[in-house]
């Protein structure tokens, strides 16, 4: 056996070091084992499926997923845990991060929360703790989407029976997209209805409703499917309760009141609204998991692209010559760009899931909503830039990046349009920062732009600004008039409200880049993350350039400059991409990618040949052997550093033998 290089021990080093930061210091208490579940073949790629047949392909690989985790209520109180199932079962199954979310965090999460101590809920817990059923959660209703406080759904208290009958009043109030649409599969909800006693309303509460079983859906409930989601296998559908009776334990009212059996309620908490808040309080956790999703999923397609971009070949300048796509500018700008939105939204995740796993403190809230938000955007925007850097290879389903376009359109509009809410949290964070004066810019005209402390500055000042603004305009009520001159003045200023809530994701994205930078123990890392940071710095202070020229924060030879200093800094990039997704502990192996093999060449070849026939395999077979074409090697040698870690061979995918 050969011994190890300096060279490799240090490569080892570096990946080590990188596995650290990117998985913030718990890849092997909380990922390792989540990771290796996934080289069962459940996951293998399969192709040619019904709806109803990748419907159930998802369920059985969510299945297989929660016979893996452990004891079901010791993963619900560890919310790290939880977000890492989530995370690294997409990258095989988008449509097993909704399944589980929702299973674990929005269902069996809030009969623990909402339900602690309450020894007649037993039978519940165990059903949905072994995942003999599957559980969700139903709030959206047809006609009332991010409008939660008025939904429609009655549960109506019977004091004479002691049960509630949830009913549908009307077409409107229908449960919208909650997972339906496969009925022979034993499902339990947790749904948001109107509770009434007599004729007083005492707000929405969440009930414990079974959906169906091994027949099919159960007596008073109604479903159908929605129209088909064009890269999920989610069984949405729309709902509709027809009376059904609901036992007395089943109102999980848990702090938010109590109501007696003689239909007397009692609240410790004032106004429906707070408790409706109180209700929903699961839906943070679950927020989180979306968020480290979609981050998983950038981090797979940031992977997937630098290492096919480091290995795949096309002309250069100059007769005959050639090249790795890598060594163009606007591919290394495009996919690096990427890539450092990747780190950036990495770190802020880590950052959220650390403050939510300490605090429920309201400014959490806020972070875990502006989270939710910018990752999802920045996300969208990188999977779908390295789906189009990857050419033709980037539609093909085995590839991965094309199922993550359509998991990152669902990350992003889940709960409804992310605007209102965004909006929303910049309001609430008006009430958690004191006023201060309008800020100064930073020293205009000085200092280096690539320098990430300058770049967070100018962030700083960004956020500040805005908030200050925002705030001072939320103060001109009088100047409106009409039925309601609240709403003409939030509307004014909505458009400030989504910037500010956005910058301040941004300078929390860089705070936390900037300190995972300066946490690096190995001095080439260091190197690597510093122009990653810068980048991603450049890249925030490019997008809104001409707002800091506005504001005299930058002058003009500034803002000129900043697309050159782009391009200096991704060059300088390059050396070091195969090492930075190397960081992210995935194989090409592993994600079942041919694109990402060292000899993707005869890796493709092979795949797809081998969908064919075995009688059409040797007749294509016979024929390269009689024309003396055996294997397909690459062009030339690659001439960006990659290492066998970071892009390991698939020559050995079982499919047409060439040789």
């Amino acid at each position: 056996m050969t011994a190890p290089t300096a060279s490799d021990t240090t490569a080892d080093r570096c990946k080590e070091d990188l596995v650290r930061i990117v998985y913030d210091g718990e890849f092997a208490r909380i990922h390792r084992d989540l990771r290796a579940v996934l080289a069962d073949p459940v996951f293998d790629p399969r192709e040619n499926l019904t709806k109803r047949e990748a419907g159930l392909l998802s369920y059985e690989r969510t299945f297989r997923m929660q016979r893996a985790l452990g004891p079901a209520v010791d993963l619900v109180a560890d919310p790290m845990r939880l977000f890492a199932v989530t995370e690294w079962s997409s990258l095989l199954d988008t449509t097993t991060t909704a399944l589980l979310n929702s299973h674990y965090n929005l269902c069996l999460g809030a009969i623990l929360q909402h339900g602690a101590g309450r020894t007649d809920l037993a039978d519940y817990i165990e059903e949905l703790s072994t995942m003999s059923s599957v559980g969700m959660l139903m709030v959206t209703e047809l006609g009332y989407g991010n409008n939660v406080a008025n939904l429609a759904t009655t549960a109506v208290y019977d004091p004479a029976t002691e049960e509630f009958d949830l009913n549908t009043p009307h077409a409107g109030a229908q449960k919208f997209m909650p997972y339906t649409g496969i009925r022979d599969i034993p499902k339990i909800a947790i749904v948001m209805a109107r509770l009434r006693v007599g004729h007083e309303d005492h707000g929405i509460f969440p009930f414990i409703v079974p959906l169906s079983d091994h027949n099919g859906l159960l007596p008073g409930v109604h479903a159908a499917p929605c129209p088909e989601n064009p890269g999920l296998a989610l069984d949405n559908g729309m709902t509709w309760f027809d009376h059904v009776r609901l036992p007395h334990r089943n109102l999980l009212s848990g702090k938010m009141g109590h109501l007696a059996p003689d239909g007397t309620f009692h609240s410790a908490v004032r106004g429906r609204r707070k408790r409706l808040t109180e209700a929903l309080d699961r839906v943070n956790p679950g927020r989180v998991s979306l968020a480290g999703s979609i981050v998983a999923a950038g981090r797979a397609s940031a992977y997937l692209t630098v290492t096919y971009s480091l290995n795949r070949r096309t002309a250069a300048p100059g007769h005959g010559r050639e090249m790795p796509i890598m060594g163009y500018r606007t591919h290394q700008v495009a996919v690096l760009g990427a890539l450092a939105k990747v780190y950036a939204m990495t770190c802020l995740v880590n950052h959220t899931k650390r403050r939510f796993a300490e605090t429920h403190a309201a400014d959490v809230t806020s972070l875990v909503n502006i989270t939710k938000a910018l990752a999802g955007w920045e996300m969208s925007e990188v999977i779908n830039t390295c789906r189009e850097r990857l050419g033709a290879q980037g539609v093909f389903s085995v590839n991965r990046i094309a199922d993550y376009v359509g998991m990152a359109q669902g990350v992003v509009t889940a709960e409804g349009d992310a605007l209102p809410r965004i909006a929303t949290t910049a309001l609430e964070l008006l009430h958690q920062t004191p006023r201060v004066p309008l800020p100064e810019p930073p020293a205009t005209g000085e200092g280096d732009l690539t320098d990430p402390t300058l770049q967070l500055d100018l962030m700083r000042y960004r956020e500040t600004h805005l908030r200050e603004t925002f705030r001072t305009n939320m103060r001109g009520l009088a100047a409106y008039e009409g039925e309601n001159p609240f709403a003409s003045l939030w509307n004014d200023n909505i458009t400030t409200a989504v910037a500010m809530a956005r910058g301040r994701g941004v300078r929390v994205a860089m705070e936390q880049f900037c300190s995972a930078t300066t946490d690096a123990r190995e001095e080439r890392v260091g190197e690597a993350l510093r122009l990653l940071c810068s980048l991603y710095g450049l890249l925030e202070i490019n997008r809104e350039a001409g707002w800091y020229l506005a504001e005299g924060a930058l002058t003009p030879a500034q803002v000129r400059r900043i697309p050159a200093l782009i391009d200096e800094t991704a060059a300088a990039l390059v050396p070091f991409s195969a090492m930075l997704v190397g960081g992210f502990n995935l194989s090409g192996e592993l994600l079942r990618a041919p694109i990402a093999a060292d000899d993707y060449l005869t890796a493709v070849d092979r795949y797809i040949w081998s969908r064919v026939s075995p009688e059409e395999q040797a007749k294509v077979a016979a024929i390269r052997q009689r024309d003396s074409v055996f294997t397909l090697t690459p062009r030339a040698p690659k001439d960006a550093e990659t290492t066998d870690d970071t892009v390991p061979d698939k020559s050995e995918t079982p499919v047409l033998d060439l040789a």
